[in-house]
């Protein structure tokens, strides 16, 4: 059974960062491609950062030069660094196996200003 779970969000103020984790269990982490997404009251989830199994990433332009993505096949955990948040960066996160339905329940991350 595939587990993802995530961690590492709160409450920071506009211009601080955080770093998510992405913790997976039950499969084949080292050949598997994950995503971050993230939801906003009132709005659809959207796609933040992707990287591939053999560690290509891509980047929504909203959050390019400001997130990383990574993967640390030895410990089967995704991270998402976030620098230089900003109050529309407010969201609850979640990561994902690339195409499956295997998602996690989520992190709450929000940012005032």
């Amino acid at each position: 059974q595939v587990q993802l779970v995530e961690s590492g969000g709160g409450l920071v103020q506009a211009g601080e960062s955080l770093r998510l984790s992405c913790a997976v269990s039950g499969s084949t982490f080292s050949i598997s491609a994950f995503d971050w997404w993230r939801q906003a009251p009132g709005k659809a989830r959207e796609s933040v950062a992707t990287i591939s199994s053999g560690g290509t990433t891509n980047y929504a332009n909203s959050v390019k030069g400001r997130f990383t993505i990574s993967r640390d096949n030895a410990k089967n955990t995704v991270y998402l660094q976030m620098d230089s948040l900003k109050p529309d960066d407010t969201a609850v996160y979640y990561c994902r196996i690339m195409g499956t339905g295997d998602w996690g329940q989520g992190t709450q991350v929000t940012v005032s200003s």
